[in-house]
């Protein structure tokens, strides 16, 4: 025997995009269900890297929560700049002020375990709104008319079976949705291999707890990254496209541990230093591939949409960004009481219209040859305009995120 549910709305899924939705539908006052098959706090492999977009849409939900909570809970980390490092060893640091003497009001970036994180956003499910069942796995959808059934393992072991005319899809990279849909398919060009390994006591880190990123030579397509988190904690990775990876012959593995052990660069950081875990891997889909993420009753939000920055490989934000979308596009759905593709059929536009740029210049990183690609980012990162130009793109950054609704066009 089953326990069946009935809801307008069931999101499959509780990570940053899926949990954003929820509190989102909370704060318009609307019913709905959330499946993950996870019990929380659980680990997410990831750069744990919460950019600006994450900043906005928790200034959506409560301004508070970006004033006062992050900074004074110890698992987050401000983050004031980034440093970039070269092929050639050259270091070349963003640390952000409005003018030279002065820092600028609010960090660039806020690094968190996502242990943490995600954790941090399900404990904040409105439950006057939000029905969160964790533990429960989802192993079976269909359609039976315009409703979907979706049939799950409580955590108690009895089954579930939950009805709904709306499904957001938020169950990641391997979204029983996108199986069930048969578009749960990998394209090497739009997909990153990468590599997570926690440590602890990595030198040289920066006192401004700048995100690093060192581009390898004779890697194209790549990066190895330090993210500092509390307690002298780094998380540490590696990844690269998956087409330049198959192409080449590279092991993902073998080059991380030979970047850590032998790499001039990186090696003497290394040498005290101990890991925290083995090196673990997870993809990235990236948003270059565009994915149609609607269709008649659902909706598709974070990597489940393939939303992951093909540039930088950053995707909470932008699933989060998703999230906000989604709630949005399903409050007009519940008020039209139209849940047909045709409904949705501008979901897609807006997801992807803040990926437009990065999305071109990954098309064009893609068509570099190794040798241009090395010798492009050694002669970029340290030209002086480059470096005005990030500078001021980041106070736009900064008041965008500090200061302008997300806009969501129907």
């Amino acid at each position: 025997m089953s326990i069946i549910l009935k809801t307008d709305v069931l999101i499959i899924g509780a990570g940053p995009a899926g949990a954003t939705a929820s509190l989102f539908l909370a704060k318009m006052g609307i019913p709905h269900l959330i499946l993950d098959a996870a019990v929380f706090p659980r680990d997410k492999v990831c750069g744990d890297g919460l950019d600006l977009k994450v900043v906005r849409v928790l200034r959506h939900l409560d301004p508070s929560i970006v004033e006062h909570e992050l900074p004074n809970n110890p698992n987050f980390t401000p983050c004031w700049g980034t440093r970039f490092i070269t092929q050639n060893g050259r270091l070349v640091d963003f640390v952000h002020r409005s003018h030279p003497q002065a820092p600028l009001p609010h960090p660039l970036f806020w690094t968190a375990k996502r242990l943490y994180f995600d954790e941090y956003l399900v404990k904040k499910f409105d439950k006057t709104y939000a029905d969160f069942r964790q533990g429960a796995p989802v192993k079976h959808i269909f359609r039976d008319g315009n409703v979907w059934r979706v049939l799950a393992l409580a955590q108690s072991g009895e089954g579930l079976e939950v009805r709904a005319p709306l499904l957001i899809g938020a169950d990641g990279d391997h979204s029983v949705l996108l199986r069930h849909l048969g578009e749960r398919k990998i394209a090497r060009r739009h997909y990153a291999g990468t590599l997570r390994q926690y440590w602890r006591g990595v030198t040289e880190m920066s006192p401004q707890n700048l995100i690093e990123v060192y581009f390898p030579p004779r890697l194209p397509m790549s990066y190895f990254y330090v993210f500092p988190l509390p307690n002298g904690e780094a998380n540490v990775g590696y990844g690269m496209v998956s087409e330049v990876a198959a192409k080449g012959g590279h092991k993902l593995r073998d080059i991380f541990q030979r970047l850590i052990l032998e790499d001039p660069v990186l090696a003497p950081r290394f040498q005290s230093a101990m890991p925290l875990e083995m090196p673990v891997g997870w993809g990235l889909p990236l948003a270059s591939r565009r994915r149609k993420a609607f269709g008649d009753g659902y909706l598709l939000v974070g990597d489940a949409a393939s939303l992951v920055c093909p540039t930088s490989g950053e995707g909470i934000g932008t699933g989060m960004i998703s999230g906000y979308i989604a709630a949005k596009f399903a409050h007009k759905a519940l008020t039209d009481r139209r849940f047909d593709a045709e409904q949705f059929k501008h979901y897609d536009r807006e997801i992807y219209r803040r990926l437009h740029a990065e999305i071109r210049l990954y098309h064009l990183m893609m068509a570099l040859s190794p040798k241009i690609y090395d010798a492009a980012l050694n002669w970029l990162a340290p030209n002086p305009l480059f470096q005005w130009t990030f500078r001021h793109r980041a106070n736009g950054w900064l008041k965008t995120a500090y200061e302008r609704e997300i806009e969501v066009l129907f």
